[in-house]
């Protein structure tokens, strides 16, 4: 058997962009629009205002780009290591020049960090990217309920008063603290499996703030509701209501001055 480490992130993500866009579309899919936004306009909306510079990070088809422009955002420069990203992004909305002197007011990575393999890097380059007093803020898939690679368990019974079914969810973890890479999808019937890679929650936060430059503000834990429940799809995560479906985050960077 193969070492799923072995795998090409990026060349996966090329493979997979058009199929990617199709599924989450320019407006975005349900995660979006009841998780991400909502999170993301509470974290952000004191940040994008006509002067904001924004930076977007894995930005896929655009989405979030476009977002902060419609929410204020000044300027957005979108980013993604895969070439075929970005050339979808672009097909979305107008590029522009970028003068690489100007620090960002606001840097986003939306549900990203996952499929990321090394965030020292990143987290090394955020000080010099962002403005003093500027944010970071990012999205992921929740580590404990989900990259974890943790079970979901169905079961069933009946109320012995009223007769009535009753369906519990919940979900078995067994691995935690070290999950190795695995390979998955990001959407139903995806036709290249991509690589994940677990961190716990205390380790994915330390790589951020360990440098002392950023200083964590605001935490969530996302989780659908009774409003997103499928009934044609028992086993659909959005049937898991009590179980957080990603993990939101905002740093900010210290207005101290630094070396």
């Amino acid at each position: 058997m193969s070492d799923p480490s072995e795998s090409k992130p990026v060349q996966a993500w090329d493979e997979i962009a058009s199929f990617w866009d199709e599924a989450i579309t320019p407006l975005g899919n349900n995660y979006f629009h009841r998780l991400q936004a909502p999170c993301l306009d509470r974290f952000l909306s004191k940040h994008l205002h006509s002067d904001a510079r924004c930076l977007d990070l894995a930005t896929g088809n655009g989405l979030i780009a476009r977002w902060m422009l419609d929410k204020g955002a000044g300027w957005v420069l979108a980013t993604d290591a895969s070439s075929k990203m970005v050339d979808i992004a672009e097909r979305h909305f107008v590029s522009g020049g970028y003068d690489g002197k100007k620090l960002f007011d606001v840097i986003v990575i939306n549900m990203a960090l996952m499929d990321i393999e090394r965030l020292d890097v990143l987290a090394a380059a955020l000080p010099r990217l962002l403005s003093p007093g500027g944010v970071f803020v990012a999205t992921v898939l929740h580590p404990v309920f989900f990259t974890s690679n943790a079970a979901k368990s169905i079961s069933i019974s009946f109320d012995p008063v009223t007769g009535e079914q009753v369906t519990t969810r919940s979900k078995v973890i067994t691995e935690y603290l070290n999950v190795a890479p695995a390979k998955g999808i990001a959407c139903p019937n995806q036709p290249v499996k991509q690589m994940y890679y677990h961190r716990p929650i205390h380790e994915l936060l330390s790589i951020f703030l360990k440098g002392g430059k950023l200083v964590m503000d605001a935490i969530e834990e996302p989780a659908f509701t009774d409003d997103d429940f499928d009934d044609k799809r028992v086993e659909s995560s959005t049937n898991f209501t009590q179980l957080p479906a990603i993990l939101a985050f905002r740093m900010k960077h210290r207005l101290d001055k630094f070396e």
